[in-house]
């Protein structure tokens, strides 16, 4: 979608961790935030985000499938998010919040199942090469103590919550090494801090390279 010239295009800000980190707390805050500026603001999520990434996701979180076609199927519902909500916000000048984008695949399929970086790299470049994040937060955690706040939640796990202790470390240190690529871009917030702590932190982030 072209964008209105006479408004300012949009920014774009992901929230990004392993499972148990604590995310949802915080996308709040950053919602409450912008709201709080005036600023028409989009909150969604992925895999999801629209009536066809919302079956996606069912599937992707619950059925066991092969390595390439769980990775195919987050880029699919991911052009289908782009499409049909993130690009059309941003282009109308709101701000887009986003549970998960990109990092999520690089770092679960890539670092947790071991995709090949290549196909990755082809994947993103094809679905969203003209589009990366304003800003991400990646909460960082220790997955034994994830682990420990999940299990407090009592709910039903998807599948990739289910995954051995293993598994977390290397999408841990994947989304580590991601940072690590794109320092100007990606914010490494130490989740175990108070949540009051995160929250002043989180806020200086979207003040200082954003707003």
């Amino acid at each position: 979608m072209p964008q209105d010239m006479t408004r300012p295009r949009g920014k774009f800000i992901t929230f990004e961790g392993i499972d148990g980190a604590g995310k949802s707390t915080h996308i709040a805050t950053v919602v409450d935030l912008l709201q709080r500026k005036g600023l028409e603001v989009v909150a969604t999520r992925e895999p999801g985000g629209t009536s066809l990434g919302e079956k996606l996701r069912e599937l992707l979180l619950h059925e066991p499938m092969h390595l390439e076609t769980e990775a195919l199927l987050m880029f699919a519902a991911r052009r289908e998010h782009l499409a049909q909500v993130i690009e059309p916000a941003l282009a109308r000048g709101a701000w887009v919040v986003c549970d998960r984008f990109s990092d999520a695949t690089y770092a679960y399929q890539g670092g947790g199942r071991g995709l090949d970086k290549a196909k990755f790299l082809a994947l993103e470049g094809w679905v969203h090469g003209h589009l990366q994040p304003d800003l991400t937060f990646l909460f960082d955690l220790p997955p034994e103590v994830a682990g420990e706040r999940i299990a407090k939640d009592g709910r039903d796990l998807d599948k990739f919550e289910r995954e051995v202790v293993d598994f977390h470390l290397r999408v841990r240190q994947a989304y580590l090494e991601r940072a690590a690529s794109a320092p100007s871009r990606i914010a490494v917030i130490n989740a175990g801090q108070p949540i009051e702590s995160i929250k002043k932190e989180v806020e200086y982030y979207v003040v200082s390279r954003c707003l």
